[in-house]
């Protein structure tokens, strides 16, 4: 059946009646903060003391707007007789979000959680050089970070924690059995010493 001719402008009359008549909400927003969702794209935070220079978040950001500097320390040896390490210190950690495009790729690239999105969009600038911020700034928006949802009680357990479970258990009972053995053979030898005497 051929559509009736007018019936799309009708449509839109239609909703423009409906939008007119519903009263209109004005967000306060100087005064009152936005309720934003729980894990909302801000800025990204850096959990400094996981940060191991691994270089991964500054080589997968396709705008290049991440600056790392770092240095080599020599860590003493843990015990007697044992070698020298050598670990990467954090010198400098910086964004630049002029740059940024929000992607959220150095986030998933970091292997040890050093990098979170903060609910924070208050960082606006009247300079764009001011839009590079430092570690320190970084470490300030790491506080804002939500804590993660909790887990559904009905989910399954994680295949790691499934795997290191079993693992536990696997240690635990053969220390049992090891402990079970040491007990017997101690056993054996009280018996022993008894029927000697």
């Amino acid at each position: 059946m051929p559509p009736i001719p007018g019936s799309g402008l009708a449509k839109g009359l239609a909703v423009t009646l409906r939008t007119m008549t519903k009263k209109t909400v004005t967000a306060q927003y100087p005064d009152v903060q936005p309720e934003l969702p729980p894990r909302s794209r801000g800025v990204i935070a850096l959990f400094e003391e996981n940060c191991t220079v691994c270089m991964l978040c500054a080589r997968e950001c396709p705008d290049w707007c991440i600056y790392i500097d770092s240095h080599k320390e020599t860590v003493p040896a843990a015990a007697p007789g044992g070698r020298e390490r050598s670990r990467n210190v954090l010198d400098r950690f910086a964004i630049d979000f002029s740059l940024c495009m929000y992607c959220g790729i150095c986030i998933e690239v970091c292997p040890f959680d050093a990098l979170f999105w903060s609910p924070e969009f208050e960082y606006a600038e009247t300079d764009i050089l001011e839009l590079t911020h430092e570690r320190d700034k970084l470490r300030e928006w790491m506080w804002t970070v939500p804590e993660p949802p909790a887990l559904d009680p009905r989910a399954e357990e994680p295949k790691e924690i499934a795997a290191a479970r079993k693992t536990a258990d696997k240690l635990r009972a053969q220390r049992e059995q090891e402990a079970a053995q040491e007990q017997e053979a101690q056993q054996e030898q009280e018996a022993a010493q008894e029927a000697q005497e």
